[in-house]
């Protein structure tokens, strides 16, 4: 067993900040099915900023939005659109982790610091990690409440659709970056390469990216970093950089245990994935071999099947979520496979790129 020299026990949070926090949430609350459970806000005695936490089983969202003008987040909300600020991780000791990354080469994004109120309290501190990321180290052993301290309960039930977790958050980066944030993983979170795709794996007619999968010491947190590789036209990578302006986070996977009832739940409620076309339903058996759910429903939804070694996946994904071509989401249903449908590739990006089309970016 090989130490794990940095322990994350899971992602805790995904935090976006956003121009209207209230209303981004009650789209997450009624599309993804997620519970209003915390907010922090003017009511609250937060004078800067709005914060709406969203829950679903063990998937965690935070919304939060400037309430004033200057606000630091307001100039990047403004570069960025609504985007991903921070990706938090739990851990067992604050104060060792955080000394732990900056002595490694992070740079440091908040002390350690002790957040308070009646319900106990909750050691944090931060990191940055590519573009305008960061991720938050934090402990909540030591506290009852809601979320954080300085949030308030909230009770509106979301219908769920049985999303799980988050299986992994994907970073977009620039040209010739890629390797330089794998490095980043490795020698500050003690993270492993799992797997790599160069241009020859993920390549169209007109497209390429290179990738490479990134995952803690105890295998809880992946990360996948893209970059660009040249192609004849602009690669989806190149198209987020640009409508983003730098890197970020591409999309969000959101894992379930019953992809057919998440989506078509999904698409019952308005959010529109990307389409392959029916010719690769066609060969999937050829492909994957024999998988439990009827092909016909698969075709119908337009949900994607990979096999590896250790059993097979389902995944869709959806078109952006906002006006940007930027932040997506992805479905995830892992039925023992632990990798990241390589063999979908070529027809996810062919579906990409007639998006990009439409959209006069391609």
């Amino acid at each position: 067993m090989s130490m794990d020299t940095f322990p994350i026990r899971r992602v805790d949070h995904v935090r976006h900040y956003v121009n209207n926090a209230r209303q981004s949430a009650f789209f997450y609350q009624h599309t993804f099915g997620f519970n209003i459970t915390g907010f922090a806000g003017l009511e609250t005695g937060s004078r800067d900023e709005a914060s709406y936490v969203l829950e679903q089983n063990d998937l965690r969202l935070v919304f939060s939005a400037p309430l004033r003008p200057g606000h630091p987040m307001a100039g990047l909300i403004a570069e960025h659109g609504d985007f991903v600020r921070d990706i938090a991780f739990e851990v067992d000791d604050v104060d060792w982790a955080f000394k732990a990354a900056t002595e490694r080469g992070a740079q440091a994004a908040q002390e350690p610091t002790t957040l308070e109120d009646d319900h106990g309290k909750v050691r944090v501190a931060s990191i940055r990690t590519y573009g305008n990321v960061v991720h938050s180290l934090l402990n909540r052993d030591q506290y009852q409440g809601p979320f954080l301290p300085g949030f308030t309960s909230r009770n509106e039930p979301g219908d769920s659709i049985g999303l799980v977790e988050v299986d992994h958050c994907v970073g977009n980066v620039e040209l010739g970056k890629m390797n330089y944030w794998v490095q980043w993983y490795q020698d500050v979170l003690g993270f492993k390469n799992l797997i790599s795709f160069d241009d020859k794996d993920i390549s169209t007619e007109y497209t390429a990216l290179m990738s490479k999968v990134m995952a803690s010491g105890n295998g809880r947190v992946k990360f996948p970093i893209n970059e660009p590789a040249d192609g004849k036209k602009k690669s989806q990578i190149d198209e987020y950089l640009e409508f983003f302006g730098g890197a970020g986070v591409q999309h969000v996977a959101m894992r379930t245990d019953d992809i057919v009832h998440t989506v078509a739940r999904l698409r019952a409620r308005g959010i529109q994935f990307l389409s392959v076309p029916r010719t690769y339903y066609d060969a999937l058996e050829e492909r994957v071999g024999e998988i439990d759910e009827d092909i016909n429903e698969l075709a119908d939804l337009g949900i994607l099947v990979d096999r590896d070694d250790e059993g097979y996946l389902l995944q869709i994904f959806t078109k952006p979520i906002t006006d940007r071509p930027t932040l997506f989401y992805e479905i995830i249903h892992r039925k023992g496979a632990q990798s990241f449908g390589k063999g979908n590739f070529k027809a996810l990006f062919e579906s990409i790129e007639r998006e990009q089309a439409l959209r006069g970016t391609l």
